[in-house]
């Protein structure tokens, strides 16, 4: 068969989609405000910035030539970008499960959505709030349900001391606090 007739494989596939590992027969916990924040992307990508390249590949093709246009080939490289994306973020707020972390304000055992603060042995403390993995900011302290610091922390209480094992051999770690979001009222957003 001539190599015209033949798809070159461009990176493109569903199958180039990893996604985070899930532990087995785990779910895919979120909070609503993290998946509000995938799926304002998400509309984003189908409503506005496909539409937009969809219409400078357009242009550009109708300029001629198209294997010496950049505005075509730079848009045509970014339309399959956004369609792996939408892909992406289409297959996770499907397996999504909202989790809301203010549904346990005032308790002191650690759930998720917790901010937890502890000390290890070397009274070095920490702060980090446990969150869902599509949704985690390392710079803002957060880690992800899944995270060895978060499944030793999962089920303990404040007050308690736990082991956390590292590479380096276990530790030591206290748990100082345990906070959750306040819950917000029906009718205010999210």
């Amino acid at each position: 068969m001539s190599k015209a007739f033949t798809r070159e494989n461009e990176g493109d596939d569903d199958e180039d989609i990893a996604l985070p590992a899930l532990p087995a027969g785990g779910k895919n916990y979120i909070t609503p405000q993290g998946y509000q924040r995938l799926r304002a992307e998400l509309l984003n990508l189908i409503d506005v910035e496909r539409p937009k390249v969809v219409e400078i590949v357009h242009w550009a093709a109708s300029n001629g030539d198209r294997s010496e246009n950049g505005d075509y080939l730079y848009g045509k490289k970014r339309l399959r970008e956004i369609d792996r994306r939408i892909r992406f973020l289409t297959k996770r707020l499907d397996i999504a499960e909202v989790a809301d972390p203010s549904l346990h304000h005032g308790n002191d055992q650690i759930f998720f959505g917790a901010t937890v603060t502890y000390v290890n042995q070397d009274d070095v403390e920490r702060t980090i709030t446990i969150k869902g993995i599509d949704e985690v900011d390392n710079l803002k302290g957060e880690v992800s349900w899944v995270s060895p610091i978060a499944r030793a922390l999962l089920k303990a209480r404040e007050g308690e001391e736990i082991q956390f094992r590292t590479p380096g051999g276990v530790e030591q770690l206290e748990i100082l606090s345990v906070r959750y979001p306040a819950p917000t009222a029906p009718d205010q957003p999210v």
